[in-house]
């Protein structure tokens, strides 16, 4: 199933329309608010701006898996997010990554190899996946690797539509 026929809430409520990405560039982000990573939000927020133009997004799905590290309403998190790191991209509502559970977001997702060859379960909050276009997954990166590492950046210059 491609990004673009998903069904998912944005966290505002109401649908997401995922298909309004198509021909753009996603990097698909399990977030949270209370996690060490979560500076990553500043980069993230960087990089959408960056190439934006070029048809790029950044999109941020909440996830209270991982130690319970995203635990707010969704009126909570956008608060966080827009006054601590002052993020503008799209942010899902809130959703599990891993288990019986898994939204079908992530069912088409998670089967992509990181550099590594990990494949399967997120590991843990700030998992990337950077999807083309045609809403195949281009790349997965590791929670650890920071939005704006020359290996993301590079792998999102092959696949910017403009």
């Amino acid at each position: 199933m491609s990004l673009h026929e998903v069904q998912i809430d944005a966290l505002t409520g109401g649908p997401a329309n995922l298909a309004g990405y198509q021909g753009s560039a996603v990097l698909v982000v399990n977030v949270a608010s209370r996690c060490g990573l979560t500076p990553q939000y500043a980069a993230l927020e960087k990089l959408h701006e960056q190439y934006a133009e070029r048809g790029f997004t950044v999109l941020g799905v909440p996830c209270n898996q991982f130690m319970e590290q995203e635990p707010g309403t969704a009126e909570e998190i956008a608060t966080f997010c827009s006054a601590t790191y002052g993020v503008t991209f799209p942010m899902t509502e809130k959703v599990e990554v891993n288990g019986e559970g898994r939204h079908e977001l992530y069912q088409g997702l998670v089967d992509a190899p990181d550099a590594e060859g990990h494949t399967g379960d997120i590991r843990w909050n700030f998992e990337k996946f950077l999807v083309a276009p045609d809403g195949t997954v281009a790349a997965r990166f590791a929670p650890q690797t920071e939005p704006d590492a020359p290996e993301v950046v590079s792998a999102l210059e092959r696949v910017l539509p403009a």
